[in-house]
């Protein structure tokens, strides 16, 4: 898939779920406050949150789409990677501001205080949004597999999340609908445990976004598959000092070959075309591949 057609998918998905969160954002708002329940007003917030990271994947993206330049010599593709970054912070903030609200509620209860009994209106709309939500993560994380965007992967379990939110409070909002006034307490309660749930998922993205923006290399399967595919090349031996990296939706190879000595420059020339050739064809037509020829050892001495 060339970039253009790639970049135009990642826009269509992403708006497809930002419409289908900015639908939900305003129902659960009004449920929330029509339906006095502080787990729907919360898990609103986090549908806004949703709305946000669609708007910044879609910004992102375009900025990590543009080609090499002077300034970038490698291109953008970092962007992509600092938008999962971005939607990793943003998740963690709605984790963190979920438990604080949650945790105030529940102590203003332990003290005495006495909670509005939720609306019904607030429990359809939980129920609604498990249900949306699931379906356009489903969508998102396999469209997001599919053309390799992490950033949509991002966006996707942020989906999901939003889906985990719906479902505490689905069942923090009917606990408290029919289980009278001590079971009011466990609408904050629910913000509280869906709140963790979404700080899990926050590290889970920001931990792999990290290890790209410090130029981890790729995972030890990919460097083997890499080296296999370096020796299927006819007169080529013993790949060596390989070093590996993404750069956003690319992947970037260095790597050491050795090969006849004898052979003319030409010959080598084109020995290594091959290799890039194969490593493209695999990975990709934007992958940056720097390749060392050194002559064998044995024909050296």
């Amino acid at each position: 898939m060339d970039e253009t057609t790639r970049r135009k998918e990642i826009y269509r998905v992403t708006f497809i779920g930002s419409v289908v969160n900015m639908l939900l954002l305003i129902f659960k708002f009004v449920a929330g406050f029509v339906g006095h329940s502080a787990a729907m007003i919360a898990d609103a917030v986090h549908s806004l949150s949703d709305f946000v990271t669609d708007i910044i994947v879609i910004v992102f993206v375009r900025i990590s789409s543009k080609p090499v330049d002077s300034s970038h010599n490698y291109g953008h593709g970092k962007y992509e990677t600092l938008a999962t970054a971005i939607i990793g912070l943003v998740l963690l903030g709605v984790a963190a501001g979920l438990f604080i609200g949650g945790a105030k509620d529940v102590l203003y209860v332990i003290r005495g205080g006495i909670l509005e009994k939720p609306g019904t209106i607030a429990l359809v709309a939980a129920g609604v949004s498990v249900l949306l939500k699931e379906l356009i993560y489903q969508y998102t994380v396999h469209k997001g597999k599919n053309i390799q965007s992490q950033a949509l992967i991002a966006n996707a379990w942020h989906h999901r999340s939003d889906a985990f939110s719906s479902i505490g409070t689905l069942f923090g909002i009917g606990g408290a609908i029919l289980g009278g006034v001590k079971w009011r307490i466990l609408d904050p309660l629910a913000a509280i445990v869906v709140s963790l749930f979404i700080a899990r998922v926050a590290v889970k993205i920001l931990k792999g976004t990290i290890n790209e923006l410090l130029e981890h290399s790729l995972p030890a399967s990919t460097e083997e598959e890499i080296r296999t595919i370096i020796l299927s090349v006819e007169g080529v031996t013993s790949p060596h000092h390989l070093r590996t990296r993404r750069i956003g939706y690319n992947y970037a190879i260095d790597v050491h070959i050795r090969m006849d000595g004898n052979k003319t420059l030409t010959e080598a020339h084109l020995t290594t075309s091959i290799v890039e050739k194969r490593l493209k064809e695999r990975y990709g037509a934007g992958t940056y591949v720097i390749i060392h020829t050194e002559p064998e050892k044995s024909k050296a001495l």
